[in-house]
């Protein structure tokens, strides 16, 4: 059965989507836990990240770099910061956290409430900044 992501992958699901290329696409994590949360997601449906090909995982660094790059210019966070847990969905992801303040909490399952406004709008500002 076909994963959450691949169904957005699919267009089955909506999503606030950042960026996409032929092997990967990037979108707002609907449980953010910073304005901006973003998720690099492999097309290729594999369950753990470091089960992907050696070409595969680079690529994906790569791509999520480019992602950041957008982020910074678009939400001027001091910082990025990313998280691989890999233990909510069983497909291969990033999160590409912003970090707006030192003292500001990194963890998953800390989610903050942000609407669907300011999501859709979020989405526009960052896809904006990205350049692939």
């Amino acid at each position: 059965m076909a994963t959450i992501f691949t169904k957005i992958i699919r267009g089955e699901i909506p999503s606030y989507k950042i960026a996409e290329n032929e092997n990967h696409i990037a979108f707002l994590d609907i449980s953010p836990i910073a304005k901006g949360h973003t998720l690099v997601v492999p097309k290729k449906e594999i369950d753990y990240i470091f089960d992907l090909d050696d070409k595969l995982l680079a690529d994906t660094m790569l791509f999520a770099k480019k992602v950041v790059a957008g982020m910074d210019r678009a939400l001027s966070p001091i910082r990025t910061g990313i998280i691989v847990e890999g233990l909510e969905v069983p497909h291969a992801h990033v999160h590409l956290v912003p970090i707006y303040k030192e003292s500001q909490k990194v963890a998953l399952g800390q989610s903050i409430e942000i609407g669907e406004k300011e999501m859709e709008s979020l989405a526009k500002q960052i896809s904006a900044e990205v350049q692939l």
